[in-house]
């Protein structure tokens, strides 16, 4: 099992883009929204980046569904502080783009914006969270509702399904046995492992699609400078983690420091004794 398929963020960028692997992608987006997805065409999306700076590049797939819903999915190595915002740039340059002009707001299509980040993003202790949008009452705490009318027009029962939705899926904070459909599909995402008992849809699909000795030797070898790239991502991040531990250590160390020096110059110690006492320098002493 180990290390015979294709990682599913190399798989988005080079091989789900073909119609005849759709199916696998459709896999993922039914076992996240428990309904079926059936994508009829890939819109205009940005470009990728297949060089130099393939390990930072972000990866866009949007596709519809037959209800006309927009999905844009995204995956991403490289950690981004502002990676929050961008995914509100990201739907909304969506809703503004497919509707025509001159088209009631009626017109606004829903979208879902899927997020596979391999970074830690935010702070929280799941590794799949899901965003909506409601209007609550600051006094009664009622949420507001669809007027009937609405619902008929709308074709929907609540305000937050005319609004974007947002799914991340942290993929690296899993680390736990697979037991359901969707676990299923996070085990694939953080390791590139299919395991022989899983049943998510979309899954048997790559078993058969993503297979590493579908592969040509040229694109076996952009697969494993790829592999090699996210391997010198994930020690970059990790060693700028650890610095910042160790300069904020030290920091905090100097701090207390100072302060010491500072009650003990109150006290009248001479400079030569207090910076015995402290490890400073005669220079840093005097200048408090």
């Amino acid at each position: 099992m180990a290390n015979s398929y294709i990682r599913f963020d190399w798989a988005m960028k080079r091989l789900l883009r073909n119609k005849a692997n759709f199916n696998v992608l459709e896999g993922l987006l039914t076992t996240l929204l428990k309904e079926n997805i059936h994508i009829q065409k890939l819109l205009e999306s940005e470009s990728n980046q297949e060089e130099e700076f393939d390990k930072y590049n972000r990866v866009d797939m949007l596709a519809e569904n037959d209800k006309g819903e927009l999905f844009l999915v995204e995956i991403q190595n490289n950690n981004e502080y502002a990676y929050f915002q961008r995914m509100l740039f990201g739907t909304s340059k969506l809703v503004t783009e497919y509707i025509n002009r001159g088209e009631g707001y009626e017109k606004v299509r829903k979208v879902y914006s899927i997020n596979i980040v391999y970074f830690s993003l935010g702070h929280g202790k799941d590794y799949v969270y899901h965003g909506k949008t409601e209007f609550k009452g600051i006094h009664k705490g009622d949420i507001l509702e669809l007027t009937p009318f609405q619902k008929q027009t709308f074709k929907a029962d609540t305000v937050s399904q005319l609004y974007p939705e947002y799914y991340i899926l942290k993929v690296n904070d899993f680390n736990s046995v697979a037991k359901s459909p969707l676990e299923e599909w996070i085990y694939y995402l953080n390791t590139g492992e299919i395991p022989d008992n899983a049943t998510a849809p979309g899954l048997d699909k790559a078993r058969e699609q993503l297979k590493l000795d579908k592969m040509s030797k040229e694109e076996l070898k952009a697969y494993y400078r790829h592999l090699d790239n996210i391997v010198i991502l994930k020690s970059n991040i990790f060693t700028e983690r650890e610095e910042g531990r160790v300069e904020g250590r030290a920091e905090g160390e100097k701090s207390k420091q100072l302060e010491i020096a500072r009650n003990l110059k109150r006290m009248g110690l001479s400079t030569a004794d207090t910076c015995k006492a402290t490890g400073l320098s005669a220079e840093e002493v005097e200048r408090l």
